[in-house]
């Protein structure tokens, strides 16, 4: 059975961090419908100035923060003792667990073009221990398909495996398609499936979705995306659905209220870190 379109939201302009220009894709309002993807944000710029501000040291809790730069660098930091830099074609797969300080850092390069999404965290898993890693280039296959190439990035293409995280599954595609070609991919029915047009405009399920916009597909085994006249870039993105409530305030999202409230008090007390080493 074919997929179609359930849900599509398309982003828009805003600031976060010092002052970093960016497309806000997934927040606070589409959770239950994307679940267990929190937030979608595209960085898509050629001025330095909108983005060198970066994003300053802060916490987070219960999620997992994974950003692919598609071109230009993210510098990260933490309160873990990592220091790392990722570049073209790269990713950063923080999980947070019970609790990490972070900072990311976008140094000037001629193009800043990829996303960040935060992967929610079961409510069992939430106060695991924090962890980074990061997938250079030569970690990441890149599949010849028809009109295109597909990079895994995690979870697994038919017979091929990528990083595999260890909370939730996530089949996570970077695909890209030149103009005026059809490709389908194949998944297990009940999965939880979008897909992101990161550039270009493209037909997914038989209809035409704009540049920047998530899509959320119904249930099902195979999803057809089209590329128009142009060359396109999409990520596909294949999960569980958690189906758990959701307390979220700023860098943090737990299950409870209660959860959330000692997240921050612990944060005003100095409680916060679980796992912490010194510079």
């Amino acid at each position: 059975m074919k997929r179609t379109i359930k849900d599509k939201v398309t982003g828009f302009q805003t600031t976060d961090g010092a002052g970093v220009h960016l497309v806000r894709v997934l927040g606070n309002t589409t959770t239950e419908t994307y679940d267990p993807i929190l937030m979608l944000d595209s960085f898509d710029s050629t001025n330095p100035e909108e983005y060198t501000a970066g994003f300053p040291m802060h916490p987070h809790r219960g999620i997992e923060t994974i950003s692919l730069i598609v071109k230009g660098n993210m510098v990260h930091k933490d309160s873990l003792g990592n220091q790392d830099q990722i570049t073209d074609g790269e990713v950063q797969w923080m999980t947070a667990g019970s609790g990490i300080l972070h900072e990311e850092t976008l140094p000037a390069s001629e193009k800043l073009l990829g996303l960040q999404l935060w992967l929610n965290m079961p409510a069992k898993d939430k106060m695991s221990s924090p962890e980074y890693h990061s997938i250079k280039k030569d970690e990441i296959q890149e599949i010849p398909i028809k009109g295109g190439t597909l990079r895994l990035v995690s979870g697994s293409y038919k017979n091929h495996k990528g990083f595999t995280g260890k909370y939730l599954p996530l089949d996570y595609y970077h695909i890209t398609l030149e103009a005026n070609q059809k490709f389908t991919i194949e998944m297990e029915e009940d999965k939880s499936v979008m897909v992101f047009l990161l550039i270009g405009d493209a037909k997914v399920a038989e209809e035409v979705i704009t540049e920047k916009t998530a899509v959320k597909l119904t249930e099902g085994s195979s999803l057809d995306i089209e590329s128009l006249d142009k060359d396109i870039q999409i990520i596909y993105l294949s999960s569980n659905k958690l189906e758990e409530p959701i307390y979220w305030g700023g860098p943090i999202v737990m299950n409870t209220k209660q959860e959330l409230d000692l997240a921050f008090s612990e944060l005003r007390s100095g409680d916060f870190l679980k796992e912490k080493v010194d510079y």
